[in-house]
């Protein structure tokens, strides 16, 4: 397994995602120190018996009370308990992954006063999966309180938190965890709930997923090009050049690569002299996403590597400073600025949808109708219906937030909604390229025309595949689509993480094959029953996948998806694997009526195939039971 081992040195994006994705975090020795010289501060504050806000006085409109000395020894956990509130759906395991990596490198930063017990329980929690149960909605983005605050009451032995697919109270969690709850002092309850940890944490994961769809927008744009014959002059590198613009560089190289080898390359190649603007400044557009996705990143590693805490503890001044460091402007801005570059760039991808409408019925003039379906062309309005709900998406989130606690605290940055919005806008705007991509499909297939780019021969491959194995519905289709776009590496783009396996292996059961990729993932019934898995787990795992399969691709839950690798045994026909976050899966399912109504069980959608061995993911890794014992 790789460590992540946080120094004085920043730490980046990458090393955080692979906290994300389960790396072990260590400190170094260093950092320790650090810490350790930061609580020095704390400690002869209160010897001094100094005023400082949180420390020796009460928060908020209460700053400038006095507390006495025992309540002083209560301070601490008071702040945690009053102050977690929330309502919403627990937050997905990776932004509490995300928001508890946060904390922990900002707490090395040396600024909070923490502990270094503070520390390595954080870092402890994350490498046992000790996971907060922490509500959605909370913040307002002056510091996640609430939220940290469900993050602290488990790091204290209380709140709750979800350890190997069971959620139980924390101080069970972190009991069966073996770790010992941390007994706070100094201001260490204060530094625990007095970050943005959730909002920079949930930042990080956007912002990457937006990058990669900046790369997929092209690839969408480029299958259209193909599909119209568009003239590609406007990807020369002499144009970038003149306009100086870096984004618009990197998305003209990149769908040049992506276009590499078409006949759209070759001299006459274009059907036109110039194409309508949709197509025509797709480098420009494209290239301004760019551009905001690398400010929004830039706004994230520095809030990644901030000392943020109020009152920010200063060794080498030997004070408590109060400041509003806790305000992370320049993240929620740009994540606003970034919803409406993800706008423009729907809003091309809709424009040239229209284009191809047009291309469609152009090709059918004078001829009979297609044999085979033209499921692109079905989505053509819901396109036009998502597209209003991505630019409503591309409103300002961060300037709402009314006045609170008696004025004292009457501005905001909004960052947490501005982020969970961007994330929601750049799901719908995959749902719009998707569509575009399969009306692209419809216009070639009908056009009968070779596609020989580099990049769009493969995503054309690609959408051909889920056409192939959908079901023959428009929705159907869509989600197989989308379960593999973007998803999909495109020449130039990253090939997405997979989750590290994990679980207890049972033996390989009768009928299950061995030639499984090697990751952990969950068996959902198409049709028959998954051999050996019992009627119970096939039909909860059944309405998983017709309930919920939208939206797990939606948020982001679903990594990857495809048939068997193995299709000769014909039990197994029809059958599909997705790589989720089975906690995640189970929740989405107990929302759903007919659970709760008990005509389905979701109390066994934990199975999971991984390579040649069922696997639970919350039973420590290589423990061997019985396969009847499950």
């Amino acid at each position: 397994m790789a460590t992540v081992t946080i120094t004085e040195s920043p730490m980046t994006v990458e090393e955080l995602l692979a906290v994300v994705d389960g790396a072990r975090v260590e400190l170094d020795e260093r950092v320790r120190a650090r810490i350790a010289a930061s609580r020095a501060v704390v400690d002869r504050a209160l010897e001094a018996r100094d005023v400082v806000y949180g420390l020796t006085t009460q928060v908020g409109h209460g700053k400038d009370t006095r507390l006495t000395e025992e309540q002083i020894r209560d301070e601490q956990l008071f702040l945690v308990m009053s102050h977690s509130g929330g309502i919403g759906a627990p937050l997905p395991t990776d932004v509490v992954r995300a928001a508890l990596a946060v904390r922990l490198n900002g707490i090395a930063r040396g600024g909070s006063g923490a502990g270094v017990p503070v520390a390595e329980i954080l870092a402890a929690m994350l490498n046992a999966r000790v996971h907060p149960v922490v509500p959605e909605t909370s913040s307002v983005g002056a510091g996640d309180l609430g939220q940290m605050a469900s993050v602290a009451q488990v790091a204290v032995g209380l709140g709750r938190a979800e350890y190997r697919g069971e959620v139980l109270p924390g101080g069970e969690a972190l009991r069966r965890a073996g770790i010992s709850p941390l007994v706070l002092g100094g201001k260490d309850g204060l530094a625990l709930i007095s970050a943005n940890a959730v909002s920079v944490g949930h930042a990080a994961l956007v912002v990457t997923r937006a990058a990669r769809t900046a790369e997929t927008a092209d690839v969408a744009a480029a299958l259209s090009m193909e599909a119209t014959g568009a003239n590609v002059s406007v990807l020369h590198p002499a144009v970038g050049r003149a306009h100086g613009i870096p984004g618009q560089v990197d998305a003209a190289d990149h769908l040049r690569e992506v276009l590499a080898g078409s006949g759209l390359t070759a001299p006459g190649g274009a059907r036109s002299v110039q194409d309508p603007l949709s197509f025509r400044v797709v480098p420009q557009v494209h290239g301004a996403l760019r551009e905001y996705v690398a400010a929004a990143r830039h706004a994230v590693a520095t809030e990644l590597n901030a000392a943020a805490d109020n009152p920010l503890a200063a060794p080498a001044e030997g004070a408590l400073i109060s400041n509003g460091n806790f305000h992370p402007m320049v993240l929620a801005i740009g994540f606003d600025a970034l919803r409406i570059a993800l706008a423009h760039v729907g809003q091309l991808s809709e424009r040239r949808m229209a284009q191809l409408w047009g291309a469609f019925f152009r090709q059918m003039a004078g001829g009979p109708p297609p044999r085979q379906p033209v499921y692109g062309l079905q989505l053509r309005y819901t396109a036009a219906a998502l597209l209003p709900e991505l630019l409503q998406l591309a409103a300002p989130a961060t300037l709402g937030t009314p006045p609170l606690d008696l004025d004292v605290e009457d501005h905001a940055t909004g960052a947490p909604l501005t982020v969970h919005r961007t994330d929601e806008a750049l799901a719908v705007l995959e749902d719009l390229l998707a569509i575009e991509l399969l009306m692209a499909h419809d216009v070639l297939a009908q056009a009968a025309a070779p596609v020989t780019g580099k990049g769009t021969a493969t995503v054309l491959a690609t959408v051909t595949e889920a056409v192939g194995a959908a079901e023959p519905y428009a929705d159907a289709v869509h989600a197989a689509l989308r379960s593999r776009y973007p998803a999909v590496v495109s020449p130039g783009g990253a090939a997405p993480q997979q989750r590290p396996e994990s679980g207890r292996t049972v033996e390989r059961p009768p009928g299950v094959p061995e030639s499984f990729d090697v990751r952990t993932v969950v068996y959902l019934r198409r049709g028959t029953n998954p051999p050996n898995l019992g009627d119970a787990a096939s039909t909860a795992l059944h309405h998983a996948h017709l309930a919920h399969l939208a939206e797990l691709g939606r948020r982001g839950i679903i990594a990857a998806n495809g048939p068997l690798l193995d299709q000769s045994d014909a039990t197994l026909r029809g059958m599909s694997v997705y790589t989720v976050d089975v906690a995640e899966a189970r929740r989405l399912a107990e929302q759903d009526p007919a659970v709760r109504a008990g005509r389905f069980r979701v109390d066994v959608a934990r199975w999971a195939v991984g390579a040649g061995r069922i696997a639970f993911p919350e039973g420590p890794v290589g423990e061997r039971v019985r396969f009847e014992d499950l």
